[in-house]
């Protein structure tokens, strides 16, 4: 699922029987497919706080098959099974409850997510009569309904304390995460860079394959040499070229040692899948990856006086997930710079460029000199165990307030969202009224930048001005 963040899939494949059995294929809508499962695995007359949580498993256990490929990267052409030995209870032409339908319609596109990973939680569950497992017990919660708690408080009983339910995704069609075309030296992009992360992470494991020294998009020498001892391992022909072959063995190896179809998952940072894009961007296209886009093209005319020319107010680009007119222009304004085609369209080399200068700025660019440049929210909220340019600059923010600030505390600027990170946000939201959540969304980062412009700008305040924090 070649998406910045798991979306809901407008449809799901399901293999009427058990893997490797002989048995139709059946494509049908994903809510459809929910409300069957519930359908056929819980009864309709639970207490609704118990369907619920039912209903939020289901889901996203049908979400991790198909975000981490679990059945396509060994090389079947389904997402799931109906198989309950392997996957959930699944009836072709089955009636379907009507409140169950009515629950299924509301929250299908929610899904239970491990904090600081991306990926859907393997929710694993049982009856928990008849068979028992590590994770939910669907008869279990009945009598936690029955006791009061809420769906997100069942679901926490059986998954810990440390979930989120994600809400609101969006549903798009969902395309293999194969290559389109062969990956080979010379190539470049986002396709590279995902096979360069993978075989770094499968090396700590595998330790034969070289490490690759800079997951930068360019098929290097050192990322050749990691291709063909993974495919000697993987008993592939060792040619050094990623073909669908060589990437579903990847993925099914990345998969496994990050136990990402499992319970105990070691997640899925942000970080490792942030720069991933459809393999063209353009225009009417809408979601997260745009999103990405139009924010580093921001913070790019902030430096770039070529980029953009009037897209948005002060030549701005709108950070709103639509590849609108206004989008189109400025990335033409970016490919002139840049000297590529200026088509208007994000292919692999149109983004790389993009986002190698986007870090080139962020590492270097001394913090004062962001103060009133206005960095746009990134479109993803960062929480414990995010990673990467944005998390650094949010601590370089932190920490310009905290020099002024005595209340509140610094923290070292390391790119990591750790415990005392999550901390200095928190004391900044109660500081400032916000919600204490310790984790930055859009109002905190907004408060966050302003808080940063105004004490930035305090040596140079008139008499009487408001500093733009309490003075006690």
């Amino acid at each position: 699922m070649p998406t910045v963040t798991p979306v809901i899939p407008e449809t799901i494949t399901v293999h009427l029987g058990a893997p490797g059995t002989s048995a139709a294929n059946v494509t049908l809508p994903f809510w459809n497919y929910i409300a069957n499962v519930a359908s056929s695995e819980i009864y309709p007359s639970w207490p609704e706080n118990a369907l619920r949580a039912n209903i939020y498993a289901q889901i996203s256990f049908a979400l991790n098959r198909i975000y981490t490929e679990y059945y396509r990267s060994r090389g079947y052409d389904f997402d799931i099974t109906n198989s309950t030995a392997y996957d959930q209870y699944f009836v072709e032409g089955r009636d379907i409850f009507s409140n169950i339908n009515e629950i299924v319609g509301e929250i299908f596109n929610s899904y239970v997510v491990r904090q600081g990973s991306v990926e859907p939680l393997f929710t694993q569950y049982c009856n928990g009569t008849t068979v028992t497992c590590p994770g939910l017990s669907q008869w279990g919660t009945v009598e936690l309904a029955n006791r009061g708690l809420t769906p997100y408080e069942i679901l926490q009983y059986y998954y810990g304390d440390d979930i989120d339910i994600v809400t609101n995704v969006p549903v798009e069609n969902v395309r293999a995460s194969a290559p389109l075309v062969p990956l080979r030296p010379g190539s470049a992009g986002n396709g590279v860079r995902n096979v360069q992360i993978r075989l770094n992470r499968i090396s700590q494991n595998y330790p034969a394959i070289p490490k690759i020294v800079v997951t930068d998009g360019l098929f290097s020498t050192d990322t050749e040499e990691a291709v063909k001892e993974f495919q000697h391992i993987a008993g592939l022909t060792p040619d050094g070229i990623v073909g669908n072959a060589t990437w579903y063995a990847i993925l099914f190896y990345y998969n496994a040692v990050k136990r990402l179809n499992e319970l105990n998952s070691e997640g899925l940072s942000l970080s490792e899948i942030s720069q991933e894009f459809p393999f063209l961007l353009q225009e009417g296209m809408t979601g997260q990856a745009v999103r990405n886009l139009q924010y580093y093209i921001s913070y790019l005319s902030r430096y770039y006086q070529t980029i953009p020319s009037g897209a948005g107010e002060g030549n701005i680009v709108a950070v709103d997930g639509i590849f609108g007119p206004a989008t189109k222009a400025a990335v033409i304004d970016v490919q002139n710079t840049f000297d590529l085609t200026p088509d208007g369209i994000v292919g692999p080399y149109t983004w790389q460029r993009i986002y190698n200068a986007y870090l080139g700025i962020a590492r270097t660019i001394p913090i004062e000199y962001v103060a009133g440049r206005g960095i746009p929210y990134q479109g993803v909220p960062l929480r414990l165990g995010s990673e990467g340019e944005t998390v650094l600059l949010l601590q370089r923010y932190l920490n310009r307030i905290a020099q002024s600030i005595n209340e509140l505390p610094e923290v070292t600027p390391t790119g990591y969202f750790g415990n005392i990170t999550e901390q200095v946000v928190r004391s900044f939201q109660d500081f400032y009224g916000l919600p204490v959540t310790g984790v930055v969304n859009i109002e905190t980062w907004d408060a966050i930048e302003s808080v940063f412009d105004d004490v930035s700008a305090e040596d140079t305040l008139r008499d009487g001005q408001y500093p733009g924090y309490p003075v006690s």
